[in-house]
């Protein structure tokens, strides 16, 4: 939406005041529109006064009202006396209000309402428009979204209170473009960038998946949606082990504890500090405890603290300085905040951290933002810390247990293994029991954690086998084999190993010829560099990998033959088992130019289609490609072409001090990602960048030539 069309959407943190600072600020300003932001709870509290006030003020303002039926500042909670869309409708148009638009997702719901005259309502697909619609609007106007808090909705099919949806949504990484659309589209922390073999891609993460769809929204062919099939998949959690066969921890129970769990909203930390406190409740222990859960509902940070005495003790909730002895941490980069290590202590805590990589929100829409390094933010903790713990622990129960929410309890399992919690393992079992989601899972969780620290040896037996094996270059045909053969990359080399993958994946793109294209020049800048930087590879490496993203562009072929990609169906499978449904969600370019502007799903019967389309492929940029003359296809092909260009100048000025810059400059097509107007837009981007580092490269090559001449 443009800003000076709609005007800035901003927010308050004084209840009651909502956008009260925009009239004074309205007289002074060109700008004549504004957008706020209110939640349900906040206006049912005090946030209507506010809108009164700027309807009495005469101001142009747009109120946008969460009707979500949860108070996010707070950790979810009901409204209380919270009236139902109509009613809220009807009292504000009473009040003064000019205009009103409802936008929801079941746009079916409102039918048999009774709402006022001149309220309309609009699927949520068009929530820019209604802005864009009230802020032309004179007045005080209100948008009225409705849809249940994503967040608690899931957490209700969790505990079984709503039915789950039948499909789920999955992407195909290979054709994915990792560009970041789906997380602008759908604003979901479950749209996750993961690393792959082709560079960065998108993977929903199933167990925090809201399943609101909102991220099919996204320009690119790789949406699935799958109905699973009910029956059992190819996986085989991990054996529950033997409680008593684990040696207990020395039982030293002191007579105060202090417990600080650090993670994110909806990861489960609230849960998993009840069920501690719930255990030393069994344990006849005193609790006492705080949550911290304002930014929870937004995949914020979350802190809980549990204080455990031996007697009832009068005291904060709140862990103080330097008072923590277990420092619980389900998310690095949560635990890392210096504001949240203050509770712990270099003599005194022991920290039990995991170390997988969850991205922020910001993460989730940039291709640029990428996780920090680790192991600064672990050096942070240890130096807070007498004794630390590191493991991923969401990989270790995705691997043992197929999801990654019991990540919390294996994670506890470690601590309690290592002396840190000083509970009885049974009364923490209990708790697990009585908080009755899971119970089974959540105890084998538990006592995995415990089994890695107290038995490692059985522990690495149980995930042997579980990890897939990267593939490895034998099964190469005769004509990949002579193909790599023109690079003479060393064998098991990394330059070997990327060879290996991407010159069959160019003959199956194209053909033969196409790939020996690529080898060739992969083979012209090796020799270059072994010649002006000896013993490195990174340039060469940089273009192997970065040719053939730019060689291999999807287009219709390969939209079609990695659709077919057997992997995807494998995938499938084993997650969400044999007899699994799929469809394809596709906006193809033909149906955008006629005015589509939405996906279509097509079911298993397209497939016919898509093997037509990949056996076409040998059209692909001839005079015959139906799909070649379109302004995207020309761009892509004439990419090749500039980079290859590129790579040849920047080789003939190539020496060491100029190589760190060189491999820059060869890995900016990494930049160039998505579909369509996306697309266009990132090569833009790359044009622009490469442009300004070729020229850093030619204006340091010719001020070391005019400093040889002086000399």
């Amino acid at each position: 939406m443009d800003p000076s069309q709609a005007g800035d959407v901003i927010g308050m943190t004084q209840m009651g005041g909502e956008g009260a600072q925009w009239i004074g600020m309205q007289p002074f300003l060109e700008r004549d529109h504004l957008i706020q932001n209110l939640g349900d709870g906040t206006f049912h509290h005090s946030g209507s006064l506010a809108i009164r006030a700027a309807v009495s003020a005469g101001v142009n303002v747009t109120y946008k009202l969460l009707h979500n039926s949860a108070v996010a500042m707070t950790g979810g909670q009901q409204p209380v006396g919270v009236m139902p869309v109509p009613a809220i409708a009807q009292g504000l148009l009473a009040e003064g209000v000019e205009r009103i638009i409802v936008t929801t997702e079941d746009v079916k719901r409102y039918r048999k309402a009774t709402l006022p005259k001149g309220v309309a309502v609009w699927h949520r697909d068009r929530l820019a428009e209604a802005q864009e619609v009230l802020a032309r609007t004179p007045g005080v106007t209100l948008l009225i979204h409705d849809q249940e808090c994503a967040t608690e909705l899931r957490r209700k099919r969790k505990r079984g209170l709503v039915p789950e949806p039948t499909e789920r949504a999955l992407i195909n990484e290979r054709l994915c473009e990792g560009c970041g659309d789906c997380g602008q589209q759908s604003n979901c922390l479950s749209v996750q960038p993961v690393d792959t073999e082709y560079g960065r891609k998108t993977r929903i993460d199933q167990s925090s998946c809201n399943k609101d769809y909102a991220c099919l929204a996204g320009d690119c062919p790789s949406f699935l949606t799958v109905v699973p099939a009910g029956g059992k998949t190819d996986f085989t959690p991990a054996a529950m082990p033997d409680g008593t066969a684990l040696p207990d921890p020395d039982p030293v129970v002191p007579a105060s504890h202090t417990i600080r769990i650090t993670g994110v909203g909806g990861s489960g930390v609230v849960t998993l500090a009840q069920i501690l406190s719930t255990a030393a409740s069994l344990a006849g222990l005193h609790v006492r405890a705080l949550d911290q859960t304002g930014m929870a509902q937004k995949g914020g940070a979350v802190v809980s603290d549990i204080k455990i005495t031996k007697e009832a003790t009068e005291q904060a909730g709140k862990a103080a300085r330097d008072e923590c002895d277990l420092y619980l941490g389900c998310d690095l980069l949560v635990a890392a905040e210096p504001g949240h290590l203050t509770a712990a202590a270099p003599a005194r805590t022991v920290a039990v951290v995991s170390t997988a990589e969850v991205p922020t929100g910001q993460m989730v829409i940039d291709p640029e933002a990428s996780f920090p390094p680790a192991e600064p933010l672990k050096e942070r903790i240890r130096a807070e810390a007498k004794d630390t713990v590191f493991l991923d622990a969401r990989r270790l129960a995705n691997d043992l247990l197929g999801e990654d929410q019991f990540a919390n309890l294996l994670l506890t399992g470690v601590a309690y293994q290592t002396g840190g919690l000083p509970l009885p393992a049974h009364a923490i079992e209990e708790a697990i029991t009585l908080n009755g989601v899971k119970a089974e899972a959540n105890i084998k969780a538990f006592r995995l954690g415990r089994q890695a620290v107290a038995a490692p040896g059985a522990f690495a037996d149980l995930l042997e086998g579980r990890v897939t094996p990267a593939k490895s270059g034998r099964g190469l045909s005769a004509e990949a084999r002579h193909t790599l053969e023109l690079v003479g990359a060393t064998p098991g080399s990394e330059l070997a190993r990327l060879l290996e993958v991407r010159v069959p994946d160019l003959i199956a793109y194209q053909n033969a010829a196409y790939a020996t294209r690529y080898a060739r020049f992969v083979a012209q800048v090796r020799r270059t560099e072994c010649e002006r930087v000896p013993g490195s590879t990174a340039l060469t490496e940089a273009v192997a990998r970065y040719l053939h993203k730019l060689m291999a562009y999807k287009d219709e072929y390969e939209v079609a033959r990695l659709s077919l990609d057997p992997e995807v169906e494998r995938e499938v499978k084993a997650r969400f088992g044999d007899g699994a449904r799929m469809s394809y969600r596709l906006h193809p370019p033909v149906l955008r130019a006629l005015g589509m502007n939405r996906k279509i799903e097509l079911g298993p019967w397209f497939k016919p289609v898509f093997r037509a389309l990949a056996a076409m492929r040998r059209l692909r940029g001839t005079r015959l490609d139906p799909f070649g003359a379109a302004r995207v296809r020309r761009t892509e092909r004439a990419l090749v072409v500039e980079y290859e260009a590129t790579i040849t100048e920047v080789c003939r000025n190539l020496d060491t001090d100029a190589h760190g810059l060189a491999v820059e400059i060869a890995s900016l097509p990494d930049i160039v990602r998505g579909y369509e107007e996306i697309k266009m837009a990132s090569v833009t981007r790359y044009r622009t960048r490469s442009a300004e580092l070729v020229g850093r490269l030619s204006a340091g090559r010719e001020r070391a030539g005019a400093d040889t001449a002086a000399s």
